[in-house]
């Protein structure tokens, strides 16, 4: 699909190895853009992330018009990331595209595998799958994880690897039997983290409320609710009413930072009981 040329303005635009002559093209040493070039895997991952989070608002937003520059933008950082590895000698994008297409037809035998296995999908089979996956890599020669936690990423965002260290742990069974001892457990921190703030220790409030925290995640997870997603509901739903509340105060004549405590009180529980 390319045109022989490796002159990006002369290149088909719907290729993806358009996008690779593009980034071979900013990152030359001679050619190159400097700030594309003066890029490193440390600098580039916060971008990475920040693009994966406006795909889901993107989609959270139902708009397929900021879904697709946003993908095009996640795919960026996918191709930053494997021109960098490239330049160093590890791998190249193709090599990235390999490793995929091996995961998905190795975790999909039901699909792709022999005919006896199609269409045969059980319980817990993702799970095995991965388990699989991760003695084959161990087989190969690649370290495999020590521990049920240890491929659980330190750079996912705290409410992610929170609910997915949990996951781990409950597939040993270390986890709470229901609901309900989840919320016993929220009340005794709740009450440490109380005691602590009664006796003005810093780090023991640091720690009291990440624990909270913690049990709050676990209790999303018994409940079957996405904290992640219920958290940007409640973020929604604070803004949404904020926004009233100074319409509002707008309307009247008067601005939210000149209204007594008792008046934002009045106003605010306005605006829940009509649910603005």
């Amino acid at each position: 699909m390319t045109s022989g040329s490796d002159d990006p303005e002369h290149m088909d635009r719907r290729d993806v190895e358009t996008l690779l002559a593009i980034m071979r093209r900013l990152r030359d040493p001679e050619r190159g853009c400097p700030w594309d070039k003066g890029q490193t895997f440390e600098t580039i991952a916060p971008y990475t992330i920040e693009e994966a989070y406006e795909v889901a608002d993107a989609i959270s937003r139902g708009s397929m018009d900021d879904l697709r520059e946003e993908l095009g933008d996640l795919l960026l950082q996918v191709v930053f990331h494997a021109r960098m590895a490239e330049e160093e000698g590890h791998f190249s994008f193709p090599d990235v595209v390999r490793a995929i297409n091996d995961k998905m037809i190795f975790r999909h035998p039901h699909v792709f595998g022999a005919e006896h296995e199609r269409g045969k999908v059980r319980e817990g089979f993702w799970e095995r799958a991965k388990d699989a996956e991760k003695a084959r890599k161990a087989a190969g020669g690649r370290d495999g994880p020590t521990s049920m936690l240890d491929d659980v990423p330190l750079a996912l965002p705290a409410l992610t690897r929170a609910e997915k260290l949990q996951k781990r742990a409950a597939k040993a069974g270390y986890d709470w039997l229901d609901a309900e001892g989840v919320l016993a457990k929220l009340d005794e921190e709740l009450g440490e983290l109380r005691e602590a703030v009664r006796k003005g220790d810093r780090a023991g409030m640091e720690d009291e409320l990440g624990d909270l925290l913690f049990t709050i995640v676990n209790l999303a997870r018994h409940l079957q609710i996405d904290p992640e997603q219920a958290l940007r509901g409640a973020n929604d739903k604070f803004a949404r009413r904020f926004r009233a509340a100074e319409r509002r105060a707008g309307e009247s004549g008067s601005t939210l930072d000149a209204l007594s405590p008792a008046e934002l009180d009045e106003l605010w529980e306005a605006v829940k009981e009509n649910r603005e």
